[in-house]
């Protein structure tokens, strides 16, 4: 037997870092985002013996130790955090039958921008949930994603990942104290057809210092530094905005409002952009796109544009020129999925 779990990665098109706290508890905030067919896996394989492995497919490390001695043996560090912080934090010891390998995958790169960390968090809730029966709902193991790595593991972000991950689709996610509504947003097929068209998605390289991001966006609001504050406040009205015009077509308009969430987004913090990822994103305008955004916390990883397609394969080349490598995306309404086999 074998339990396998996924769930997507997402583009977020405007409001990201507004799902962070103190900013998102004290004035709200919102996320428009979609997930994509990239995605974090999760197998788990019950086994006959007390012995629970571990093992990163993505970074080739695995570690070992007898289930009895769980409660002693899991600390929460390196390349497994997520797999021993999730067993820690939900208690799983206490309910898991008998040993087990588990092994994991992203289909992205590492510290890509895509939200893999807690995109890996929701499809490790999802495969336990699965296999132990938790009775966990999308929202539930969202919050319990968020709690587990917020809280008691200390990583630094915010909630929108989660739940797009959760979720799954074209979400407009609203964020208050102590409260996350999702939205979907129901498009026409041959809509989200023409998006996918419309946007190039690529590989910039490994984005270094992401917590630093946020956390430097964290103490600008602690210290009320009104210009980056503005530039938060400017980033969620656009996120309003896109989504007025995503739900009406007008894809144009979408295109040109990605290119003011950017320039909003550069001045919620320091290191969101920088050199390599400016002369990116001037190629790409140069050769027609309408806008575009770094994805996730920025300092690199992914970068999309909106382009027009019949400017697509002169963006494309300029990507490449720039020694980006393009990636072939599709979008999926399909959130974190389980079952076995």
């Amino acid at each position: 037997m074998v339990i396998r779990s996924r769930a997507p990665l997402r583009l977020a098109f405007g409001g990201g870092g507004t799902d962070v706290a103190p900013y998102a508890d004290e004035r709200g905030g919102f996320v428009l985002n979609a997930t994509i067919n990239l995605y974090a896996w999760v197998s788990i394989v019950p086994n006959d013996s007390q012995v629970v492995r571990l093992r990163s497919l993505d970074y080739g490390e695995s570690e070992s130790f007898l289930l009895e001695q769980a409660a002693e043996a899991v600390v929460p560090q390196g390349n497994m955090l997520l797999a021993k912080g999730v067993m820690d934090s939900l208690c799983l010891f206490e309910r898991i039958p008998c040993g087990f390998d588990l092994w994991t995958h992203t289909d992205c790169p590492a510290e890509s921008g895509l939200g893999a960390s807690s995109t890996m968090t929701v499809a490790l809730i999802g495969a336990f949930n699965h296999w132990l029966k938790l009775g966990l709902n999308r929202y539930e193991v969202a919050q319990q994603a968020v709690r587990i790595e917020r809280t008691d593991l200390g990583l630094v972000g915010g909630k929108q990942d989660q739940y797009a991950a959760a979720f799954g689709g074209f979400n407009f996610i609203e964020f208050a104290r102590g409260d996350v509504l999702v939205n979907p947003l129901r498009l026409p097929v041959e809509w989200k057809s023409e998006l996918e068209y419309s946007l190039v998605l690529a590989f910039s390289g490994r984005r270094l210092g992401a917590s630093d991001i946020i956390s430097s966006q964290i103490d600008n609001f602690r210290q009320e530094r009104v210009d980056h504050i503005k530039a938060m406040d400017r980033t969620k009205e656009m996120a309003i905005e896109m989504k007025r015009h995503l739900l009406k077509g007008d894809f144009g308009r979408f295109g040109q409002l990605m290119h003011r969430a950017w320039i909003a987004k550069k001045g919620m913090a320091d290191r969101i952009t920088n050199p390599r990822i400016d002369a990116i994103y001037a190629s790409g305008r140069a050769a027609g796109a309408l806008g575009g955004k770094v994805s996730g916390a920025g300092g690199g990883g992914f970068i999309f544009f909106f382009v027009a397609p019949d400017r697509r394969h002169k963006v494309i080349q300029a990507l490449e020129d720039a020694d980006c490598r393009v990636v072939q995306f599709g979008f999926t309404n399909a959130g974190l999925q389980t079952w076995i086999r």
